[in-house]
């Protein structure tokens, strides 16, 4: 029963990570759209200045912002393997591992 509990929570937890990616996907499309109609505009009607530029940016970093929370923030080897390994290393190190816990 255990078992057949984790599987669940794990299918549960696998499909709620595929619909944060598939939502960035479709974001990623909705917002090169904009960005092609967003430039358009600019340039027909005022292109002596450049204001999409405040757009693109904008926009770049919500997706960004959205890549983080949809795939997970890049952990650069920090993940909970390196956590267990860390801690396994200090527990057998005999100099941290004081009488007076410090």
């Amino acid at each position: 029963m255990d078992n057949s509990y984790k599987q669940e929570q794990s299918y549960i937890k696998a499909k709620k990570k595929v619909k944060g990616i598939k939502a960035f996907y479709i974001h990623l499309v909705v917002n090169i759209f904009s960005i092609a109609i967003i430039i358009t505009v600019n340039l027909l009607f005022s292109p002596q200045y450049h204001w999409f530029w405040f757009a693109v940016i904008g926009i770049a970093v919500a997706q960004i912002i959205h890549g983080i929370v949809a795939f997970g923030f890049p952990n650069f080897g920090l993940n909970k393997d390196w956590e267990e390994q860390k801690i396994k290393e200090l527990m057998n190190n005999k100099e941290n591992f004081r009488q007076d816990g410090r």
